[in-house]
């Protein structure tokens, strides 16, 4: 069983509405709902629309509905980030005031051609003022130089260097929207989130997140970052990589599989039984240390 933790368990599962759930999806539902199901913790759900150009109609429902049917109801409302902007604002207000941000006036363009060893790491180009002839667009952190160290409850003992790993990093785009790791930073600290599960994909975001935990005194959450389910290729299932929607019809057998993806072997009975009777037994099984430790598992 996991262990005890000192405050009330409350974890989340937050999709972003650019099309409906698929299996990689489901596991990283799967994962976070199980364990806080295990804690008798709260499950909560965010929306993650704060991209307006890669949201797709309907998603947002369609999401909701599949988890419902999926036997996954969240406890209390779900928050959607798009209607989060002024708590956004206040933390990005905080971080200048503390001089941890400045303009950057760079385009995508002049990234890419400034690009060489550490290609993706933020050159420093404004980050001793704009260059002349530049107006800002974004707003960026100023990272300082310091390793980030954290244990993770699957993948172990984490370390980065964040200058190298990814050179100061954007909090507002140059289109004015608000960038994911501020705002969920901010939405798991407002929401008290005590535990994050999810796919290892995001397991290079996490230093970056507990450094602006750090800059604006949140509490840091414990990690678990599941293995993601990965196309013959070795790529993401994603809308990207054409990964079909879940069948709401074949719930019972789905949850099985995904049961079993996350080190759990589900009777064979289960793969026609209620979803409800099959959540009994997954919860009362549920251990982190059956999951497979890798980042990434094919799909075959």
């Amino acid at each position: 069983m996991p262990d005890d933790t000192a405050s009330r368990y409350r974890g989340r599962f937050a999709p972003s509405p650019t099309g409906p759930l698929h299996f990689g999806s489901l596991i990283a539902a799967m994962g976070s709902f199980l364990d806080a199901r295990a804690h008798d913790g709260d499950w909560l759900v965010r929306i993650e629309d704060l991209d307006p150009p890669r949201e797709v109609p309907g998603a947002t429902q369609s999401i909701l509905d599949t988890l419902v049917e999926f036997g996954m109801q969240p406890d209390g409302e779900v928050l959607y980030q798009h209607d989060r902007a002024q708590h956004y604002l206040q933390a990005l207000q905080r971080l200048e005031a503390l001089d941890c941000c400045y303009p950057c006036g760079c385009s995508r363009r002049d990234l890419r051609s400034a690009a060489g060893e550490h290609a993706g790491v933020y050159p420093g180009t404004c980050r001793n003022g704009l260059p002349p002839g530049r107006e800002a667009r974004a707003v960026r952190l100023r990272v300082p130089e310091l390793e980030i160290v954290f244990r993770d409850r699957l993948q172990g003992e984490i370390r980065e260097w964040l200058p190298t790993a990814c050179g100061d990093f954007v909090l507002k785009r140059a289109d004015g929207l608000f960038a994911y790791q501020l705002a969920v930073v901010v939405d798991d600290a407002l929401q008290g989130i005590t535990h994050v599960v999810r796919g290892a994909d995001l397991l290079d975001s996490t230093p970056r997140q507990i450094l602006l935990q750090r800059l604006l005194g949140y509490p840091r959450p414990v990690y678990l970052h599941l293995p993601v389910a990965a196309n013959r290729q070795g790529e993401k299932l994603s809308k990207q990589t054409h990964a079909a929607p879940l069948d709401t019809a074949r719930a019972p057998q789905l949850l099985c599989d995904a049961a079993r993806f996350l080190g759990l072997a589900p009777p064979p009975a289960l793969r026609k039984a209620p979803v409800g009777e099959f959540w009994h037994w997954a919860i009362a099984r549920w251990d982190v240390a059956r999951v497979p430790p890798e980042r990434a598992i094919r799909q075959h």
